[in-house]
């Protein structure tokens, strides 16, 4: 088992959730059960799914758990993009936290390829 904190991008994706619940909560209230639950639930998933994955057995399985965190990075872009086209963000912060999203899908598929390699070795 390894200890999900040594990632750098599971530190990164833990520093974007933070962004992202402080940018959620200036959304309109009239979204707290859609696009807020479900922007927060998203970008949680990234680091949690590192976490579970480091907390199992085998690098088979981590690497499964992070594909789903790359998933889950995949589903919050999308997320804040419909946000910034329904007016909840402003380009400037939609540019930064994008930009900062596809780090981390990028971060996750090299780490996925490296773990990979050791497996099929």
């Amino acid at each position: 088992m390894v200890d999900y904190r040594n990632y750098i991008v599971w530190q990164k994706s833990h520093q974007f959730v933070l962004d992202v619940y402080k940018l959620t909560a200036s959304f309109p209230k009239s979204e707290q059960f859609n696009l807020i639950s479900q922007i927060n639930r998203a970008s949680l998933s990234i680091p949690t799914n590192i976490a579970e994955g480091c907390g199992r057995e085998s690098q088979k399985e981590l690497i499964r758990f992070l594909y789903i965190s790359s998933g889950s990075a995949h589903e919050t872009e999308y997320l804040l993009l419909v946000s910034k086209d329904l007016g909840f963000i402003e380009k400037d912060l939609y540019n930064k936290l994008n930009s900062e999203v596809n780090e981390i899908k990028k971060m996750l598929a090299s780490l996925i390829r490296k773990i990979a390699e050791t497996v099929n070795r």
